[in-house]
């Protein structure tokens, strides 16, 4: 049954991913051919980024640009090539990595603005500012930083630092690996010119190194509370960002360019066969998918089990006391959990739980992730059940009183019994709803499947490929899941015979 369900719809995934690597390029005319042609044109900007701050300020009301914020860069580039937006912003050396990978752009020869890059540095913790300032000093005079820059900003070195320390205490470290050269991935692991700074610094003060890849955006969050100890991820010193974080003696300057599309159509000489080689047999790039379907199991396995553990506490709390007006102040709790839940994002339920609930506390993220999925999924959970409960006939209920059972017995071997098998299809929605929104777990630095999917395209700078093999493994999750679901109700209602 599954296998006939199936078949049609990867025929049809493949059908998509041979049209996106057609070899075949429709010519998009470029219509910025100079800073002074981005009025009114829709501009691509990563958000956080200082390339969103100057695109949103240029012009003012006469020539004001029509701002387009990506999460991430390389989806803001994706959709230039496709013709969506007109330019994209960024900053100099990540535009060189993506016109490199993409011959089809290119990058004007006006320079927005120029601007320094520092690392970040929580609010209190003048110690650790001072250790960081020191040990990049150190290293500009033993001419490491030198070499550094010359293999990864000017491309023509070979030197890559050596961490030492491999014992002490950690220095955490916040990035984006998304940015190349600063911070990107390579057989499978973070590398770049931030780096192998950061690498130095933590050698120069005796400690290991943990590099956490989260969110631009989520950086100076993670910080400011204390997640992690220090942030490289190509920061521009502004002064509105100086009343929240510390900023280190600036280590490079950098350029906000603008990228547009060519002039000219280039033809792509891979075949189907090199896109799939690339985007997931090279460097073991499928590793990344398989992580991250290993934690999206695992969150959504357990964060189901919490989500019915909670819910079935909180239904029991309303039923008792709808039919017998008890646990008068738990059902007020329990009314304003629902209320709270039910009434904010899923990811700001996850990000106050890791940032706010456990900001001093260095707990597991997979934990956290299930912490907070299943609190989340609890108030749904216990909706369902409750309408279940309220599904069966009241006319049992008072039967079995009349018969002299408790309440607590009619409950559990008359009305839950039936009330389980009225609630399995919205429960099964509700797990589905649970296993997708998962996908927002890269904001705590979390390799969840969508975030998989994310890092290759970072590192191919392909865009449907990866997320066609992500569409592909959430579907057959769900579709298995709902086909057994299906067999327990048929199981379910033979019983009732």
């Amino acid at each position: 049954m599954i296998r006939k369900f199936l078949l049609p719809v990867l025929i049809a995934f493949y059908s998509l991913a041979l049209t996106s690597c057609d070899n075949k390029q429709a010519v998009i005319p470029n219509k910025v051919h100079s800073i002074s042609d981005l009025g009114h044109k829709k501009v691509g900007v990563q958000i956080g980024n200082t390339a969103d701050i100057y695109a949103s300020e240029y012009g003012g009301d006469t020539a004001k640009i029509n701002v387009e914020r990506y999460t991430k860069l390389a989806d803001a580039v994706q959709a230039l090539m496709q013709g969506k937006i007109d330019a994209v912003m960024s900053d100099d050396q990540p535009a060189k990595a993506f016109v490199r990978q993409n011959p089809s752009l290119r990058i004007l020869e006006e320079v927005f603005v120029e601007e320094m890059y520092a690392g970040v540095v929580a609010k209190g913790n003048e110690a650790l500012l001072d250790s960081v300032n020191q040990a990049i000093a150190q290293m500009k005079f033993d001419g490491v930083y030198d070499s550094l820059f010359n293999t990864y900003i000017n491309r023509n070195g070979n030197y890559h630092y050596q961490k030492k320390v491999t014992e002490g205490p950690k220095l955490v470290v916040s990035t984006n690996a998304q940015f190349p050269p600063y911070e990107y991935y390579e057989n499978a692991k973070v590398v770049g010119f931030d780096i192998e700074i950061v690498n130095y610094i933590a050698d120069y003060m005796h400690r290991t190194v943990e590099i956490q890849d989260i969110e631009f955006d989520a950086i100076i969050n993670a910080v400011a509370s204390g997640k992690a100890d220090v942030g490289f991820a190509g920061f521009t010193v502004t002064e509105e960002r100086k009343k929240s974080i510390n900023f280190t003696t600036p280590y490079t300057l950098s350029k906000v360019v603008v990228i547009v599309r060519g002039d000219q159509a280039i033809e792509n000489e891979e075949s189907f066969g090199d896109h799939l080689y690339k985007n997931f047999v090279k460097d073991s790039r499928w590793k990344f998918i398989v992580e991250g379907l290993r934690n999206t199991l695992i969150i959504s396995f357990f964060a189901a089990l919490l989500g019915i553990m909670i819910g079935f506490v909180i239904a029991q709390i309303r039923t008792n006391n709808e039919f017998n007006g008890r646990y008068k102040v738990l059902n007020w709790f329990a009314k304003a959990y629902l209320a709270v839940i039910r009434g904010t994002p899923m990811m700001i339920q996850l990000l106050i739980i890791y940032y706010i609930v456990f900001s001093s506390v260095n707990v597991n993220k997979i934990l956290v992730a299930i912490v907070a999925f299943g609190v989340n999924s609890g108030a749904y959970v216990s909706e369902i059940i409750r309408s279940g409960i309220k599904g069966v006939d009241p006319g049992q209920i008072e039967a079995g009183r009349s018969l002299g059972l408790k309440f607590r017995t009619v409950l559990y071997h008359i009305v839950y019994p039936q009330a389980f098998k009225n609630s399995l299809p919205a429960l099964t929605n509700e797990f589905i709803s649970l296993i997708k929104e998962t996908s927002i777990c890269g904001y705590i630095g979390l390799t969840d499947l969508t975030r998989g999917g994310d890092i290759i395209r970072s590192m191919t700078y392909e865009a449907m490929l990866p997320l066609l093999a992500v569409a592909a493994i959430y579907f057959i999750l769900v579709a298995g899941l709902s086909v057994c679901v299906a067999k327990l109700e048929k199981r379910l209602k033979k019983n009732e015979r």
